[in-house]
C-alpha cells in the first residue's frame, strides 16, 4: 500500500485570541488564515466556541468566502452549531468535546458513551456535503466506534503524548505513542482517513508524519506562537520542512 501525502492544517484560533485580549480587529484572523496558505498549509482549521473566546461568527463566513484552500470548522455537538455549519457549508467539520471551564480541549469525544448523540449531527453534516470528522482519544475502541458513528474521517488527540515528553516522562510517551501508532494503523485498516493533533511542535510533528496511517496534522498554538518571533510564513514553511522530514523517513 502507497503512503498517502501529508497535508498540513493550520489552526488560526489564538490570532483571534490576541485580537479579542485588547478589542478591535487586528491582527485579523483572516490575514492570519491566507499567509499561511501562501506558506503552504493545505487547509485552515478554526473553532466556534459556545463562548465565542476567540473566533467569532463572522470570522467563520469571511474564512469561508475569502480562503482558496479547506475550511475545517471545528465545533461542539450542538443545534446551534450545527445550524452555523450548515449555513456556512465549510468543506469539513470536526465535531470535538467542549467545556466552558477548560483553557483548551483536554481529550477527545466520547464516541462510545456518546454515540446516540453524535450520530444525528453526523448523518446532517453529511448529507449537506460537508466532510465529518471525530476527535477522538488515540484508542482502538474509539476507532472502531467512529466507523459505526459514520464519520469518514478520524483525528487522534495526540496531547497526552506531548505532555509526556514535555515533562521528560519517557516511558509514558513511548506508551502514549504506541497507542497512537496502533490507532491510527486500524483507522487505514478500516479504511477511515487519519488526521492528528493537538500540542504539536517541530520534533513531534516530525515524529508523526513518520506514521503512513496519518495523512493530516492539524497544528495551531505552536505555530502562532513561533510566528511572534519568526513570522507566520517561516513558522509554517519550517513546520511543513519538519513534516515532510519525518514522511520521507518511511521505508
Amino acid at each position: 500500500m502507497s503512503v498517502p501525502a501529508l497535508r498540513l492544517g493550520v489552526n488560526i484560533d489564538h490570532v483571534a485570541t490576541v485580537r479579542n485580549a485588547r478589542g478591535g480587529a487586528l491582527p485579523d484572523p483572516v490575514r492570519a488564515a491566507v499567509l499561511a496558505i501562501e506558506a503552504g498549509a493545505d487547509g485552515i482549521t478554526a473553532h466556534l466556541r459556545e463562548d465565542r473566546r476567540h473566533i467569532r461568527d463572522d470570522d467563520m463566513a469571511r474564512l469561508r468566502a475569502e480562503i482558496l484552500k479547506p475550511l475545517n470548522f471545528e465545533m461542539a455537538a450542538t443545534e446551534q452549531m450545527l445550524d452555523i455549519a450548515l449555513r456556512i457549508k465549510p468543506h469539513a467539520a470536526c465535531l470535538v468535546p467542549e467545556k466552558r471551564t477548560e483553557r483548551t480541549t483536554e481529550g477527545g469525544l466520547d464516541v462510545i458513551g456518546g454515540r446516540s448523540h453524535l450520530v444525528p449531527f453526523a448523518d446532517q453534516l453529511k448529507r449537506a456535503g460537508i466532510r465529518v470528522s471525530l476527535f477522538i482519544e488515540p484508542s482502538l475502541e474509539a476507532v472502531e466506534a467512529a466507523r459505526s458513528i459514520g464519520a469518514p474521517v478520524v483525528e487522534l488527540h495526540t496531547g497526552a503524548w506531548c505532555h509526556a515528553l514535555a515533562e521528560g516522562e519517557r516511558a509514558r510517551a513511548g506508551m502514549e505513542f504506541q497507542r497512537i501508532r496502533a490507532a491510527a494503523a486500524l483507522a487505514r485498516e478500516l479504511g477511515l482517513e487519519c488526521h492528528a493533533g493537538h500540542g504539536l511542535d517541530f520534533a513531534t510533528a516530525r515524529e508523526i508524519a513518520a506514521l503512513p496511517g496519518v495523512v493530516e496534522l492539524n497544528i495551531g498554538h505552536f505555530l502562532i506562537g513561533e510566528a511572534i518571533f519568526t513570522g507566520l510564513g517561516p513558522a509554517v514553511r519550517m513546520m511543513r520542512q519538519a513534516m515532510d522530514e519525518g514522511r520521507s523517513s518511511i521505508p
